[in-house]
């Protein structure tokens, strides 16, 4: 069940990731990050891996982009 909540909070922010790769959206970012850390937090929980790597992706990307973009956009 908790993996089911990982990838369904994975689904919702990746969206939200897409849309701060657009320049001058970066900030969306700092939305994004937390919300795919919960769902790393709620994958690590599960006796699966799916949500919790999909988290890991988009929280990874999004802190990508803020590095590149200086933290600012």
């Amino acid at each position: 069940m908790l993996n089911l909540l990982s990838i369904l909070v994975g689904i919702i922010a990746l969206p939200l990731m897409l849309i701060a790769l657009i320049p001058l959206l970066g900030w969306l970012n700092y939305l994004v990050i937390p919300i795919a850390v919960v769902g790393l937090a709620l994958g690590a929980l599960s006796d699966s891996n799916a949500g919790r790597n999909l988290n890991i992706v988009v929280a990874g990307v999004g802190f990508l982009r803020l590095w590149l973009g200086g933290f600012i956009f």
